[in-house]
């Protein structure tokens, strides 16, 4: 790659994860070691510093030299982990019972059934918790009544439903304490957060959003270059509403910091596809003819927890008919950008294929998300006359489409 030009000396980047009950403190360590490797493979420096402080300013700060250019970078983690971990916890019972409305939500609503004309790879990984959590269940069910018939033929059936229930229950519980590595519940449970008002944004979410879309405004007043929202996963379609509201509520200073929007690995059509969706149908609409920003959107075939290549104003049927800004699609091609070795490592981790956006690529080639975040140049700048990757997919085959809730 050529010599950058230096745009940038000072950055300020928001991150917003996705469903996530971890604290930002890993996220910080994943920089730091990812980055580290990043460095290594592409010939520069990068030099992380914590910065801790409270949990609604929870941060570090980088330094890189690129081309023998400095730039300094401090990272702000905009923190909703204590609102996902208050909607995980709940009884076993409790999880089956959200998991059958979920269920019920998506097919009741024809929702479904339009997410499977779009991509079948996202609908296939949003079916996992179903089938392992009922695999679960007919298991502990079998074993249970194993146990039943056992201990009621040499005592009474009484004592044996009561060791029948005793074992279903202690591998309900067995498997719930694996699902660090099984993930079935956590899946479930980040799906019905969405589904529980049929795609509209919990209060509490919502007010939340408010002020991180403040902490943004305040960033843009500072002396910095650039100012850069990064959203993975379901904080893709957060930052979509974040921003929205920023312009409309703010606008940009014209002689300001630069404002761009890095979605990463997005799950905007599960959230958009249901019928009370109007924020974030309203907001995509919004955003995508924007000229205040830069959004570029950054997805794999090879994740199946992401709409890979989907351009998610123009599926979810809110794009305008005379086209539209953003965003910029472009594809992180883990075939070609990870070597070989590397890529048959974590091809069948799927939770870690959905994070390697975060991490470093063998073999890159535009995105690195480390330059992106911390070197010399906008985003505006990285990716001016860049064309979208080939196959975007543009169709609009969502069945709700307004943007304004029903007086």
């Amino acid at each position: 790659m050529p010599k950058q030009a230096q745009q940038v000396k000072k950055r300020k980047v928001f991150y917003i994860p996705g469903y996530d009950p971890m604290l930002p403190r890993r996220y910080r360590e994943l920089y730091r070691t990812e980055g580290s490797e990043q460095a290594k493979i592409s010939g520069y420096d990068l030099t992380l510093t914590g910065r801790g402080g409270k949990p609604a300013h929870y941060g570090w700060s980088v330094d890189s030299i690129i081309d023998g250019q400095k730039t300094h970078t401090d990272f702000e983690f905009l923190m909703w982990s204590d609102i996902v971990q208050a909607s995980m916890e709940r009884s076993i019972v409790g999880s089956f019972w959200l998991l059958a409305r979920t269920v019920w939500t998506y097919i009741s609503t024809g929702s479904l059934f339009a997410l499977t004309k779009l991509q079948k790879g996202p609908v296939i990984a949003a079916l996992y918790p179903v089938v392992v959590l009922l695999g679960q269940l007919l298991l502990g069910l079998l074993l249970g009544f194993f146990a039943y018939q056992i201990i009621s033929i040499f005592t009474h059936w009484i004592l044996g439903a009561i060791v029948g229930f005793t074992v279903l229950s202690a591998v309900m519980i067995w498997f719930k304490s694996k699902d660090n590595k099984i993930y079935a519940y956590y899946l479930m449970h980040d799906y019905a957060f969405s589904a529980q008002y049929n795609g509209d944004i919990p209060p509490e979410l919502l007010t939340r959003m408010a002020t991180f879309s403040n902490q943004i405004h305040a960033a843009l007043m500072d002396d910095v270059d650039e100012v850069l929202v990064v959203g993975h996963s379901s904080g893709a379609h957060l930052a979509i509403s974040i921003l929205a509201d920023l312009i409309r509520r703010h606008g940009v200073p014209d002689n300001g910091p630069k404002l761009a929007f890095l979605s990463l690995g997005h799950v905007v059509p599960m959230v958009s596809f249901l019928p009370n969706a109007w924020i974030v149908r309203r907001d995509l609409n919004y955003l995508c003819q924007r000229d205040e920003l830069t959004w570029v959107d950054v997805t794999a075939p090879g994740d199946g927890c992401t709409f890979a290549l989907c351009d998610p104003a123009a599926v979810s049927g809110v794009a305008p008919d005379r086209g539209h800004t953003w965003p910029l699609i472009i594809s992180a091609a883990f075939t070609q950008t990870l070597s070989k070795e590397y890529y048959k490592r974590i091809k069948r981790k799927f939770f870690r294929l959905h994070f390697q956006y975060l991490c470093h690529f063998d073999r890159p080639d535009d995105y690195d998300y480390f330059q992106i975040t911390a070197g010399p140049m906008t985003l505006g700048a990285r990716f001016e006359g860049r064309s979208p990757s080939p196959s975007v997919i543009t169709r609009a085959v969502n069945i709700y489409t307004s943007q304004v809730a029903p007086v």
